[in-house]
């Protein structure tokens, strides 16, 4: 094998990486954004309708797909130019080490811990809040139009946030971390048309900054003191302190962390 082989090898191999590295970033975004889905649909069935054309030897109908298919890609651009913004600043804001995973297991822990205690004493007295966890996408955009805090995590310190006669308490809370980034947050809503209609600003703002980023949402219902979490565009609504306990600790556990586990008891088993 000669050296300009090898060189060769490398480039195909850096070739197909990055092409499935595309391929996976617009499923993901796909996955996540009702608009671009109906994008992805309607392409698809442009194309097969072309393909039916050309094999009956649909004249009329082929020609004009023939123009449809070449300035289609400009048409698109320019009707979906805000959806097609979002999958690029979200390629943007990502992250390749998230600060939730660089946390010890006891770390983790203590801040489900401050921000359950912190969303059941806000429940029982029915005061509103909106926090916001960073995993790895950035939040940079929206801590810099924000007041600034960056403090340990403690419940008592989000209780005093979110008191109504705090001037920090409107807007959203942002951890990053087990640190307390910053206060006042505000966040696009979400104009999801499944929503609930009787939802307040303070629960499209959380299903809102979930569309566009990885982030988790956690939210106290100022009408009904009931608890609810944002991932991915979707509301769990009126859970329980020990259920966004638990949600919140899978979603913030590393997931190679399972792998490496698995990896461990493998081994051991071999061993014995």
């Amino acid at each position: 094998m000669t050296f300009d082989s090898v060189v060769n090898f490398i480039k195909n191999v850096i070739d197909v990486l990055l092409v499935w590295l595309v391929v996976y970033y617009v499923l993901k975004s796909l996955s996540k954004n009702v608009k671009m889905v109906l994008i992805f649909k309607g392409i698809i069935f442009i194309f097969l309708l072309k393909i039916f054309s050309d094999w009956f030897n649909l004249t009329t109908i082929g020609f004009l797909l023939d123009y449809v298919i070449e300035w289609g890609i400009l048409a698109v651009i320019v009707i979906f130019q805000p959806e097609i913004r979002n999958v690029l600043e979200q390629l943007g804001r990502s992250q390749l080490l998230g600060r939730h995973k660089v946390l010890t297991v006891d770390e983790r822990e203590r801040l489900v811990y401050e921000i359950v205690t912190a969303m059941d004493s806000l429940r029982k007295t029915r005061t509103g809040a909106l926090i916001v966890i960073e995993r790895d996408n950035s939040l940079n955009d929206y801590i810099q139009k924000s007041k600034k805090i960056y403090a340990d995590i403690s419940s008592e310190l989000l209780m005093s946030i979110f008191f109504p006669n705090n001037p920090l308490h409107d807007g959203g809370v942002i951890i990053q971390g087990d640190k307390i980034t910053c206060a006042r947050s505000v966040f696009p809503t979400s104009d999801n048309s499944k929503v609930i209609k009787r939802l307040g600003t303070r629960h499209r703002a959380a299903l809102g900054i979930t569309e566009i980023t990885d982030c988790i949402s956690l939210i106290v219902s100022e009408e009904t003191g009931r608890l609810s979490m944002a991932i991915g565009g979707e509301l769990h609504y009126n859970l329980t302190p020990e259920e966004v306990r638990v949600m919140l600790l899978e979603e913030l556990s590393p997931k190679k962390s399972i792998i490496i586990e698995e990896e461990e008891e493998n081994t051991n088993e071999e061993e014995n």
